[in-house]
């Protein structure tokens, strides 16, 4: 096993076989290994060109989850703890002891389980615009997941996410089993609370001013993992592991592309690690 400061990136657009999924994932620059997941109904393109900066000085993983992108379906439900297993069998088929997961919006819910999961594998963690509980989104953005389903096939096909889809997807046709799917998911409840507090990775919270999630509840999942209890001190002694960032004229829509993501997020990743320090 290595660390993967110095591994050999494979070439560029794999699959890996884990828990009978084949996974595809790209491999950009060299490093130690982040783990990039996109949101629902998307892709690795989603990222844009913040991948390519994320890539700058780190060797970054991004992946394809179930039924999204170019990792074809399989005969199981979608679920952020099946998708977080996935995601901890990926880091392990490349050979890396621990990689920092980073994920946004449902990527985000997959990389937030991959911690609770297998918190062996899981280095640093950041979470962009990804709520602890289901209460975290606001209500209006809550109705519209209620409407995700396979009824909702044909008229996204109009929208830049199902041309994204039909461009890589190794089945098209399955647009809609795919939102049903998710749909299901969405509708699911869920609060954790108390795991989120057991977490012991350093962990970074990333919302935009104008997210879907509430900027309320990204300060009370800030306040799980230790942050904002007190002050740090003239010498910043008193820093939590946790940080907060809040993007300034940002949405839950163009986060994942906006530069300032890579800019806020960069020097917590080359933050030396608590032990280190």
């Amino acid at each position: 096993m290595t660390s993967g400061d110095d591994a050999q990136a494979p070439k560029v657009g794999s699959h890996a076989s884990v828990n009978g999924l084949q996974m595809y994932y790209e491999v950009h620059g060299t490093g130690k290994p982040l783990v990039l997941l996109h949101g629902g109904v998307g892709a690795i393109e989603m990222f844009g060109e913040v991948l390519g900066m994320l890539a700058e000085g780190r060797q970054v993983v991004a992946a394809d989850l179930q039924a999204h992108g170019r990792t074809a379906d399989v005969e199981r439900p979608l679920s952020l703890e099946s998708m977080a297993d996935d995601v901890a069998a990926l880091i392990e088929h490349l050979g890396f002891e621990r990689a920092d997961v980073m994920g946004y919006s449902l990527g985000g819910g997959v990389a937030l389980q991959s911690a609770i999961r297998h918190p062996e594998v899981v280095r640093k963690l950041v979470l962009v615009s990804t709520p602890f509980r289901r209460e975290g989104w606001y209500p209006e953005v809550l109705e519209g997941m209620a409407q995700m389903g396979p009824e909702a096939a044909e008229p996204m096909k109009a929208t830049p996410m199902y041309q994204l889809y039909a461009g890589v997807a190794p089945r098209p046709e399955e647009w809609p089993v795919m939102l049903t799917k998710l749909g299901r998911l969405l509708a699911q409840d869920y609060d954790y609370s108390e795991e989120v507090a057991a977490i012991e990775a350093p962990t970074m919270i990333v919302v935009g001013d104008a997210d879907s999630v509430r900027t309320a509840h990204a300060v009370e999942f800030f306040e799980l993992l230790g942050g904002g209890k007190a002050d740090a001190g003239w010498d910043g002694s008193g820093r939590p592991n946790a940080r907060l960032a809040v993007l300034p004229a940002t949405t839950h829509y163009d986060i994942f592309t906006s530069p300032v993501l890579a800019s806020a997020v960069t020097p917590f990743l080359d933050s030396p690690m608590p032990e280190d320090q």
